[in-house]
């Protein structure tokens, strides 16, 4: 047998998985809104893994820290990692279909919104599970507190946006008899609500504004273009509107950024006072603008695209592992730098995040982090499946395990 059989016989594997998944594949699926899903899910633990660093105190505990902190002209980077627009873009577009899908079918509103939780919140709870599990094991095993609390804080870093999700997935009937009566028009009132917000938090007068006011962005912030892509999905906004978007998005960036001076950065950054995304400012609802009207002009290209069996085959595969990559990419990242610490620093891993090596250092670590995820994902394939009866004490079991992670993730964070 020649060394070549082993290649021969994985690339016929291959093969024969893409052309099963092709045959599977409906023919009237709009590939382009999953491949836009996959691409905004990949850019989420690609942008945690590059702007996310640590360092090591004395007593061997990690501590987050930011590249952009010292090398600060990568912010441009996070312009393009940061695809939250995208992401609920996509998201507000087949909530839009998949309600009325249901209505027809003759379920009630209470019973989609029901499953469509349900399908968010079980891999929550499989990973808050889990780390509940796994930090007193960690603990007794020596594990400095301050590298617990790190790990508490990544953990959460992505499961808010899932819980900001979910109330944007029950205001889905609102948004659709919004855009039934306005259109894409329906998402301005949002736009302008955060507009005032910043004007009141950033303006003369915000001395006198109380620091909570931001809040009030999170809710329109997040919903702007959850509320575009519900418009997109009904068929209410056109080409001219995604024009309309790309490019008065673009020219409302450059303004905030070089007129009114906002943070080049559109993640947080540690130690800087104001920030882009918690609470969301209006310079990510620009960014959105681009990304959404780009999307949308795009998608008909996307689309002929991904009529290509070889590419179509990882983009199923990333959309049926979406929540498993969202919940957990940052225990992937912490499974390695975790141990690693033994070691003291290790450059790209547990060193000052301050050079251009530390960034080809990290480069070098990512194919070892995505091996992790790939790892996590398997051993977490049976518990993101759907419950049943026969899995009842399971299922209690895992949720009293959340709520005990809960409770010590708001004791410390």
């Amino acid at each position: 047998m020649s060394s070549s059989d082993p290649h021969a016989a994985l690339l016929a594997r291959l093969r024969t998985t893409v052309a099963r998944i092709e045959a599977r594949t409906p023919v009237d699926r709009d590939r382009a809104i999953d491949g836009l899903r996959a691409l905004a899910l990949l850019s989420v633990p690609t942008g945690h893994w590059l702007l996310g660093a640590f360092t090591l105190d004395p007593d061997g505990g990690l501590h987050i820290a930011s590249p952009l902190s010292h090398l600060g002209f990568f912010a441009p980077l996070s312009w393009v990692l940061q695809m939250l627009g995208i992401f609920f873009l996509v998201g507000g577009h087949s909530s839009a279909l998949s309600l009325c899908r249901s209505t027809q079918r003759g379920e009630s509103t209470a019973v989609w919104l029901r499953r469509r939780l349900a399908r968010l919140g079980r891999p929550v709870v499989g990973v808050t599970a889990g780390w509940a599990v796994l930090l007193p094991v960690l603990y007794a095993a020596g594990v400095p507190a301050a590298t617990l609390r790190t790990c508490v804080v990544l953990v959460v870093q992505p499961l808010w946006f899932i819980g900001v999700y979910m109330v944007l997935t029950a205001l889905t009937p609102v948004c659709v008899r919004a855009s039934g009566a306005l259109g894409g028009w329906s998402a301005v009132p949002l736009l302008v609500s955060v507009a005032v917000v910043d004007l009141l938090r950033y303006g003369p007068w915000a001395g006198s504004v109380p620091p909570w006011l931001g809040m009030l962005n999170i809710g329109p912030g997040w919903l702007f273009a959850y509320q575009l892509g519900v418009s997109w999905g009904q068929g209410r906004l056109s080409r001219r509107g995604a024009r309309l978007l790309l490019l008065g998005g673009g020219a409302l960036f450059a303004l905030l950024l070089l007129a009114f001076h906002y943070p080049a950065s559109m993640v947080g950054v540690p130690d800087r006072v104001r920030t882009n995304s918690h609470p969301p400012s209006l310079l990510v609802l620009a960014l959105a603008c681009v990304q959404c009207g780009a999307a949308m002009l795009l998608s008909d290209r996307l689309s002929v695209l991904l009529r290509r069996p070889a590419l179509w085959a990882p983009v199923v595969v990333i959309n049926l592992s979406a929540m498993t990559i969202f919940c957990w990419h940052q225990t992937a990242l912490l499974s390695v730098a975790v141990p690693s610490t033994a070691l003291g620093g290790i450059p790209g891993l547990t060193t000052p995040p301050d050079s251009l090596l530390w960034v080809l250092a990290r480069l070098v670590w990512l194919p070892v982090i995505t091996a992790a995820l790939l790892g996590i994902g398997l051993l977490n394939h049976r518990v993101a499946g759907p419950w049943t009866s026969r899995t009842r004490a399971r299922r209690m079991s895992a949720v009293a395990l959340s709520v005990a992670f809960a409770v010590y993730a708001f004791a410390v964070v």
